[in-house]
């Protein structure tokens, strides 16, 4: 067992016996001398030390020397550049403060410094929502042993959101400081959503719930707060301030419905970044109402129903004309229905309350007058949708093209019809509008994989978009807009094959779904429209148009710093770019004609919650291991500024005023050992055997 002496040095015995022979020889020679000592006999000084020489020799100790080499301990230093680091000259400071500490870590030979930025939302989807530095610190000493850390220091406003529990743990660490990069006293106002719905009725409004805040306090009794919806008009409202404020939000459309607030600057500002805010309410239809109007029965009919019936947010109303009313067979009046089919109250009364109309094979016969079919056109150009199916009645005298629904009809029939097998196909339009783009089973470069129809009325196209095509090329869908309304046409009433499967059957309840949520201006199947959707922290915009469009977009982030983004066609229709978000808050996204907003991070943001530098959330952690909280402000001015850095012991304070300590551990590895013994062998017999003769001569005396 080697016991040490010197840092580096130690003496170890190696016993020339086993302990077990070595000790009990040891205990007789003492015996012996004892005994002698108590009779006073001669030579006891003597034998003792011939004993003591013996007993050492026999112990084999040797010096051993240590060639250690001293292990470097590490510092971490932790730099914020969260958003909230970007207001005033924060970063300025954090840039000048982290190049000091660099140089002045650099003089000390036995540190190996370590430099992390964290927060700037280039890591997780959520990074920009909060500012998180001890997930950063922990990455950097992720592959440090506990016992290698001289400290950290964090170099940031303060705004830290993921400060540990326990925060006792962090003491093996070592110190942790921080350097506060703000000014004290700072004052901000600020704007929150503390209520608001995910989802609202089309047509109805939400409440939301609003509050602006002064910090730390009132500056004035109520502030303006400007609403703008989906981008359109602003509004102004007067909001106290420190309270809860309920506004309306009405609901106009289906899909995402934006709403921007910002309240008006306040007389101590920090920045401008919190005082708006943006809530997203995606409208969702009570229920679909639609009306479907069949000519006469055929195989189709169970198509509409099964498709709109499968359905169960759809509300359908369905009528057939079995018996129209020039139909003379001689049935007993008696036998024939007693309820009047209520047309006038459909058409007439409750005709705006029908989302969608279809039109199923529908020729004149007198059962619908003029006058309601022009409440139908009307009813479209105010906002409705219609989508007419034709069949043979289409090509005739009796077809609807002559009825005031004509004006409204994208197609002209030619008075021909088509009976022969085909195969539809998607034209060039078609593969960009997101009606018909990328149906299951079409194909670029040969024939649809789907079955064939053989019937199609011909028809001659006098507005909107040709999607689809038949028999020798000619129109088979075609989709238009009327007023504010929608129309489609289907020149065949075959579509029913595909779903009976003829042939492999094809994508007609894909196509059937999207053409109605078309009709009904739903938001993702919009032809021309420019988007913006978030994932995280990344913003894709898609642009989609019927015609390649080569312009780039601006971006506009929440600071208004505009970008330029190009983007890039996929050839069906959709031209897309992604851009990674560095703030929370509204970016707005323009290509002249369009606009789209896009909400990035939480409704309220904890980064933004509150933006004041602040010592408050470190200083459990300060008090825990050690460290200490200083202002970079109060130490800038002086012959050499910044914060002094001392090495310290791990029992010695460590931090002080104006300066920092990082621990010193000295931790060292063993490169080799030297082993010298300290008792020579010829030396220790000489010893001994002496002692002992001179021993033997006092006592013969």
């Amino acid at each position: 067992m080697p016991v040490d002496l010197l840092s580096g040095t130690s003496i170890a015995l190696a016993p020339l016996l086993p302990w077990a022979l070595l000790a009990p020889l040891l205990g007789v020679a003492a015996l012996v001398v004892l005994v002698a000592a108590i009779r006073r006999a001669r030579g006891v000084a003597l034998r003792l030390l011939a004993v003591l020489v013996l007993a050492l020799a026999l112990m084999n100790p040797s010096l051993v020397q240590e060639k250690r080499e001293p292990i470097k301990d590490v510092a971490v230093v932790v730099v914020d550049d969260s958003p909230s680091q970007a207001i005033g000259n924060r970063r300025s400071r954090a840039e000048q403060a982290l190049a000091e500490l660099t140089e002045r870590l650099k003089a000390f030979d036995d540190l190996e410094l370590r430099v992390v930025r964290a927060g700037d939302g280039a890591g997780e989807a959520g990074a920009i929502n909060e500012t998180h530095l001890f997930d950063a610190l922990n990455r950097a000493m992720a592959d440090v042993p506990r016992r290698r850390m001289a400290g950290a220091v964090l170099i940031t406003d303060g705004q830290i959101h993921d400060v540990p529990e326990n925060v006792a743990k962090l003491a093996e660490i070592g110190p942790i400081h921080t350097l506060l990069t703000g000014d004290r006293d700072e004052g901000d106002r600020r704007i929150a959503v503390v209520q608001a719905p995910s989802y609202g009725l089309v047509g109805k409004p939400v409440e939301l719930t609003i509050r602006v805040d002064d910090m730390p306090g009132r500056q004035s009794p109520d502030a303006a707060v400007t609403l703008r919806q989906d981008g359109g008009a602003p509004r102004s409202v007067r909001v106290p301030v420190g309270r809860d404020f309920r506004i309306e939000l009405p609901v106009n459309h289906g899909g995402q419905n934006v709403l921007e607030l910002e309240v008006e600057a306040a007389r101590q500002e920090l920045t401008l970044s919190n005082n708006r805010a943006a809530v997203v309410v995606n409208g969702v239809r009570d229920r679909l109402r639609v009306l479907l109007v069949s000519g006469e029965p055929h195989a189709g009919e169970r198509t509409w129903r099964n498709l709109l019936k499968a359905d169960p947010s759809v509300d359908l109303v369905h009528f057939t004309i079995l018996r129209p009313p020039e139909k003379q067979d001689g049935t007993p009046i008696r036998e024939l229905s007693l309820i009047a089919f209520p047309i006038r109250e459909l058409f007439e009364v409750k005709l705006d309350e029908f989302d969608l109309i279809i039109f199923d094979r529908y020729r004149r016969r007198g059962v619908l007058p003029q006058m309601y079919l022009e409440n139908i056109a009307e009813y479209v150009r105010k906002g409705g949708a219609l989508l007419e199916t034709s069949g043979q009645g289409y090509a005739s005298p009796l077809s609807l093209y002559r009825t005031p629904l004509g004006s409204i009809l994208p197609a002209a029939p030619t008075g021909q019809t088509i009976d022969r097998p085909f195969r539809p196909t998607i034209t060039e339009t078609g593969r960009r509008h997101p009606v018909t783009a990328g149906l299951p089973g079409d194909r670029v470069d040969g024939d649809p994989q789907w079955g064939r129809w053989f019937h199609q009325v011909e028809v001659t196209p006098n507005g909107g978009a040709v999607v689809m095509q038949g028999a020798d090329q000619r129109p088979l869908l075609v989709l238009d807009r009327v007023g504010k309304g929608r129309v489609a046409q289907l020149a065949s009433d075959q579509i029913w094959l595909w779903s009976r499967g003829f042939e492999g059957g094809g994508p007609q309840a894909e196509l059937l779904r999207r053409l109605a949520h078309w009709l009904m201006k739903e938001p993702e199947l919009e032809e021309n429209d420019l988007r913006a959707r978030v994932d995280g922290n990344r913003i894709t915009v898609e642009r989609r148009s019927l015609e390649p469009d080569p312009r780039p977009v601006t971006l506009t982030t929440p600071s208004d710093e505009t970008t330029a983004l190009t983007l890039t066609d996929d050839k069906t229709g959709r031209a897309v770019a992604t851009v990674t978000a560095n703030a929370p808050g509204i970016y707005r996204v323009s290509d002249g004609e369009r606009t789209a907003l896009a909400v990035v991070g939480a409704v309220n943001p904890p980064e933004l919650a509150d933006v004041r530098t602040t010592g408050d959330r470190m200083a459990p952690v300060t008090k825990a291991t050690g460290g200490g909280v200083h202002w970079i402000a109060d130490t800038a001015d002086g012959p050499r500024p910044g914060v002094e850095v001392r090495r310290t012991r791990p029992d010695r304070e460590q931090t002080g005023s104006g300066w920092i300590g990082l621990r010193a551990n000295g931790d060292f590895t063993v490169t080799g050992v030297v082993d010298v013994p300290l008792l020579p062998v010829g030396a220790v017999l000489a010893l001994v055997l002496g002692a002992m003769l001179m021993a033997w001569r006092r006592e013969g005396r």
